[in-house]
């Protein structure tokens, strides 16, 4: 049986520990694996911070939606900003020349390396994410 969740966020930073810490723990008595928590993990707050700072400024009366559904096979996570949104092909590739040697900007590529799906709504303020259950190996 899938389990569900939407919750509304406080739009700081620190909002996340505590429906983060609950969409973990689904993860792990759903038993996906150690790695795949940490993938969610790192996705979750990634995408968090780039909706506190970018999506809605910073602004302390805006919120943000986390909508989840776990099941056997997988987490999809979708988080949805109050900001205008953005073009995710307008940013450019931070493993190419003098994006290098920013110290910021890895956030979406963070995320895409982590997550098996990663699609944004049309407006951009939308971000949907899919991780599936890793197959277990013979000593899990």
């Amino acid at each position: 049986m899938p389990v569900k969740c939407s919750i509304v966020v406080e739009s700081k930073p620190s909002a996340l520990e505590q429906p983060c810490r609950d969409i973990l723990s689904v993860l792990e008595a759903k038993g996906f694996s150690q790695d795949d928590i940490f993938a969610v993990h790192l996705a979750l707050e990634e995408a968090f911070h780039n909706a506190v700072k970018h999506g809605n400024k910073m602004d302390p009366d805006k919120s943000v939606t986390i909508d989840c559904v776990v099941d056997r096979e997988k987490i999809e996570i979708r988080m949805t900003d109050e900001g205008r949104g953005f073009d995710p092909s307008r940013i450019p590739d931070p493993r190419v020349g003098q994006n290098l040697y920013r110290p910021d900007g890895r956030g979406l590529l963070l995320i895409r390396s982590y997550m098996h799906i990663v699609e944004y709504s049309e407006r951009g303020n939308s971000l949907r994410m899919v991780r599936r259950k890793s197959p277990r190996g013979p000593k899990d």
